[in-house]
Parts: structure tokens; C-alpha cells; sequence
């Protein structure tokens, strides 16, 4: 299942930068990484069939295994992409919230933009440790 992260705005030369490409290089499933502008923009067809993840301050604080549990279901459901999007500074419109599949939440704080893309793909290299059996869960 390919993991789709769907970003507003250029991450840049930054250290979040460097976590994002960290994480990227790690994940063994494939990734794919989309920037758009902080308005318009047009994002890729998705491979069908395909779930979308919003993340949102108003979404469910998962735990890590929850996630895992959620991305391995998918995964074994023949789901071909799963899309995690990142919406401008506004946040996402009220449609785009009630046509996705999961509002996700890192908690009831506010996070930076580029520090949420981090750890997005920090929790999906985590998901996909916690599928795979491999220890680096326990030990992060």
C-alpha cells in the first residue's frame, strides 16, 4: 500500500526537512511525497482503491498501535493508497473533513506546520515497525 503524504506549502533546507528524508529513506513500504502551494495546486489521481487521512486538530488523538492496527487493515483490505494531507494554515474545509476516511490529531496542541510533516512520518515509519515486528517501537 503506498503512503501518500499531501503537504501545503515547501518544506525547504530545514531540520524538519532532514527528519522528513530520515523517515523517508527508513519506511520499507512505498511513500510517495506531494508539496503543493499554500493555495490551488492540483493533487495526483489517487490509485484506487484509496482511503484519506486529514490531519486535524478536531481529529482522534491515535495511539501508535491504533494507527498500525488502522494502516495493516487497510493494507490487508487491498486498499492500494492511503493519503495523509496536511491542509494550509486555515486548516481543511468542512467538505474536505466530512469525505475523509480518518481525522487524525497529534494531540489538542497546535503543531508548526513543517514539525506535523515530521511527525507524520515519524508515526508511519512507526506503523509500519509495530506491523512488521521489528523492535524499533519498543526502543523509540
Amino acid at each position: 500500500m503506498l503512503l501518500h503524504v499531501i503537504a501545503r506549502g515547501k518544506i525547504a533546507r530545514s531540520p524538519e526537512a532532514d527528519l522528513v528524508a530520515r523517515y523517508e529513506k527508513r519506511l520499507t513500504w512505498p511513500v510517495k511525497l506531494t508539496e503543493l502551494p499554500e493555495t490551488g495546486g492540483r493533487i495526483p489521481e489517487p490509485q484506487t482503491p484509496c482511503k484519506t487521512v486529514l490531519l486535524d486538530e478536531r481529529g482522534k488523538n491515535l495511539s501508535s498501535e491504533e494507527l498500525a492496527e488502522i494502516l495493516g487493515r487497510w493494507r490487508d483490505d487491498g486498499i492500494r493508497e492511503a493519503r495523509f494531507v496536511l491542509g494550509a494554515a486555515d486548516g481543511h474545509a468542512e467538505e474536505e473533513r466530512a469525505e475523509a476516511d480518518l481525522l487524525l490529531a497529534f494531540g489538542k496542541a497546535t503543531w508548526p506546520h513543517l514539525l506535523a510533516r515530521a511527525m507524520l512520518m515519524e508515526q508511519l515509519y512507526r506503523a509500519t515497525t509495530i506491523l512488521a515486528g521489528h523492535p524499533y517501537h519498543r526502543a523509540g
